[in-house]
């Protein structure tokens, strides 16, 4: 449905971004249903579903609320990460922690009352259900998203930094103008349109711990409002350049960057379309992790590269200038 989230300077003030291991595990989920699936994903899907036929998962408690033929599921699955995030324990603790009337509140929004199985359950003992799906999101995420956790976070914090370049640029209109293509910013609200939301309309006011602006990696194509969190607002949005995740191997340069630059370089010109460490373009390229650095060391010099620092990883990714030139 078409909603407007009403923003006061405070709430403004208190917008941040943060990411979320536990939002993509349940996004990973959610595209293994078929539920919004984003094309970009295919061949992680085709990964994950081979994985799930050497070793199924057992989801008894959580895929009941994911898939369920109703538009949505309870919010309290991914609360809001009380920081920037990443940490999937910090984000099990938040969900094991949400108040017993909180989950009942959200099962009845999400099947009015007419509760299966297992949302029944999970009503009636919540703080016993909540750990048993704790359980089960850690091993979906152990076995779904671990394996490619590091440059999926990559992603991530590449998006973030871009987003941050935006609002410095041109405030918060310039940062929803470039979010997605169905939110826009209009004096003191975000809007969000599009065709999927033409039902009906609703107004959100909020209160005063302001947005929690979250990218993903392995979610839907649109972007996703959940007002109704055991901690604040957020909007899930899917991140920049995701498609060049699930790369098997390098692009082909174009005959000009090869001429230009050599074909090694150009080739990791193209591949860090999306962030890397210089292990993964060492195992992307198949040279050894020295080499790679000689060659980023001249891509850099030459304003085509940049690194960011991301934990205890350092990131390069193509530069505005580096993305002309491919």
């Amino acid at each position: 449905m078409p909603m407007t989230i009403e923003l006061g300077v405070a709430e403004l003030a208190a917008t941040r971004f943060a990411i979320s291991a536990l939002s993509e595990t349940v996004a990973c989920l959610q595209q293994l249903a078929g539920l919004d699936q984003n094309t970009v994903n295919l061949p992680w899907l085709r990964w994950a579903r081979e994985e799930l036929k050497r070793a199924p998962l057992d989801l008894s408690w959580t895929w009941p609320l994911l898939v369920n033929g109703r538009l949505g599921w309870p919010e309290f699955l991914v609360p809001a990460p009380q920081d920037a995030g990443d940490s999937l324990e910090n984000d099990l603790d938040a969900l094991r922690r949400t108040p017993e009337d909180r989950v009942r509140a959200s099962l009845d929004r999400v099947f009015d009352e007419r509760l299966p199985h297992a949302a029944a359950a999970l009503a009636l003992d919540p703080a016993s259900g909540l750990r048993k799906i704790a359980e089960e999101l850690r091993e979906a995420h152990d076995r779904l998203v671990a394996p490619h956790w590091t440059r999926i976070r990559a992603a991530l914090n590449a998006d973030i930094g871009h987003r941050a370049r935006q609002l410095a640029a041109g405030g918060t209109e310039r940062l929803f103008a470039d979010l997605h293509p169905d939110l826009r910013w209009h004096i003191d609200r975000v809007m969000l349109a599009g065709d999927r939301w033409r039902d009906r309309h609703r107004v959100v006011t909020r209160g005063p711990n302001g947005l929690v602006l979250m990218p993903v990696a392995l979610g839907s194509p649109h972007a996703l409002v959940k007002n109704n969190t055991s901690t604040q607002t957020t909007i899930r949005y899917p991140a920049r350049g995701t498609g060049a995740l699930w790369a098997t191997g390098p692009r082909a340069a174009t005959p000009a960057a090869v001429r230009l630059l050599g074909r090694t370089r150009a080739e990791l010109l193209l591949a860090l379309s999306s962030p890397a460490t210089t292990t993964d373009l060492a195992h992307t390229l198949g040279v050894t992790p020295s080499a790679v650095s000689q060659h980023l060391r001249v891509l850099r010099d030459s304003g085509l590269v940049a690194r960011e620092r991301s934990g205890r990883s350092v990131l390069y990714l193509t530069t505005p200038l580096g993305e002309r030139l491919l």
